[in-house]
């Protein structure tokens, strides 16, 4: 193992955390049957525009349909390396069950942890509001704080909103950057940088540790099983209990 000299969090925690990442990438990966790829409905209408508007043969079609579902639960494993992480760090940091994504018992601290500053709409946003001040109405001390990954800029402010058209603000529910946060974390102001600069060293050590990987999804034998006709088995996956798809044919053609 290399010495990645974080300092906030010690070289065999970061290779596990980062390590339990990359075992859910490649689960993710090898765990696409076509139950899962059908899990919340395909939809086959988008699907044979995709081929026939970009002129694509449908396997591929359906392979991109894939990579976008895996990718998909991926945003869900990079949540789980930024939140997890702070369960490493000691000094009352915690990272619930349930709740808030972070606290800090001690200091006083509640925090939700988005990836993006962008991955919130309005009702969400104010759901997210009311719930921290609810927190602070019942402790007066806590500081509840939105988190952003990927924030339009370096921050902790106060987070201003409207609700109902009105504007509220309150100095104790913050927006925060990731980088200000591990500043408050660690009392390192470069923690963060420092992390991103030592992560594509501590991700190929990983890899290094683990069996090749080989993708095992079996989405396409299992469509052709339903029918040699790709196209079909895809209507019907969405459709079969549709009025007059007993029936259904469709061609394939390019």
């Amino acid at each position: 193992m290399n010495k990645y000299n974080l300092g906030f969090i010690s070289d065999e925690d970061i290779f596990e955390h980062v390590l339990n990442t990359v075992n859910k990438y490649r689960t993710s990966l090898n765990s696409i049957n076509l139950k899962q790829f059908n899990k919340n409905l395909i939809d086959p209408i988008k699907l044979t525009f995709d081929a026939k508007t970009y002129d694509k043969n449908l396997p591929d079609v359906i392979k991109s349909e894939i990579l976008r579902q895996i990718d998909k639960t991926n945003n869900n494993h990079i949540g789980y390396f930024h939140q997890n992480i702070f369960k490493y760090m000691g000094n009352g940091w915690e990272v619930p069950q349930s709740g808030y994504d972070i606290i800090n018992l001690e200091k006083d601290i509640f925090v939700e942890l988005k990836n993006k500053h962008n991955t919130m709409n309005s009702s969400s946003s104010q759901k997210t509001y009311i719930k921290m001040q609810n927190t602070i109405l019942r402790n007066s001390n806590a500081t509840c704080m939105l988190v952003e990954v990927i924030a339009k800029k370096s921050q902790n402010i106060t987070w201003n909103i409207s609700l109902d058209s009105e504007p509220f603000s309150n100095d104790n529910i913050r927006r925060v950057s990731i980088d200000k946060f591990y500043e408050l974390v660690t009392g390192d102001a470069h923690a963060f940088k420092k992390l991103c600069e030592q992560l594509p060293i501590i991700i190929s050590d990983t890899i290094k540790n683990l069996d090749n990987l080989h993708e095992k999804n079996s989405v396409l034998e299992e469509l052709e099983i339903l029918s040699p006709n790709l196209l079909k088995s895809l209507y019907l996956l969405s459709f079969e209990r549709y009025s007059g798809f007993e029936n259904f044919e469709v061609s394939d053609e390019q």
